[in-house]
């Protein structure tokens, strides 16, 4: 009997280990992979279809901070809830004009031209 209980406990704590391992390691993958999005929609940045990039990269996690004079018009600046970054996107030409870290409700007139 005491065989038993002690087999079960290796049993749990590796299990417990490997668990926690393969959390840690999906968790620096999903950030690798966002800092990637990041990368290719500033490198997009002003070019026909970036707007629908981040649509698809960041579906559902986009908050409207407010419009602004620029781009054709008027832009309106997305604020990216999951990943603490805000993108000032043209719906006119479906452009994003300017990328920022943090919240920021108004760019420079000279970033969203």
């Amino acid at each position: 009997m005491k065989l038993n209980s002690v087999v079960a406990r290796w049993l749990l704590v590796g299990l417990l280990t490997v668990s926690g391992t393969a959390s840690l390691t999906f968790s620096a993958q999903a950030q690798d992979s966002f800092e990637k999005k990041i990368e290719q929609v500033s490198k997009n940045k002003g070019q026909a279809g970036s707007g629908d990039m981040i649509r698809r990269f960041f579906y559902g996690d986009l908050l409207p901070l407010g419009v602004q004079p620029g781009g054709a018009g008027m832009v309106v600046n997305l604020y990216n809830k999951a990943n603490d970054y805000t993108f000032s996107y043209c719906a006119t030409y479906d452009v994003v004009v300017a990328i920022k870290k943090g919240r920021v409700a108004l760019f420079p007139s000279d970033e969203v031209k």
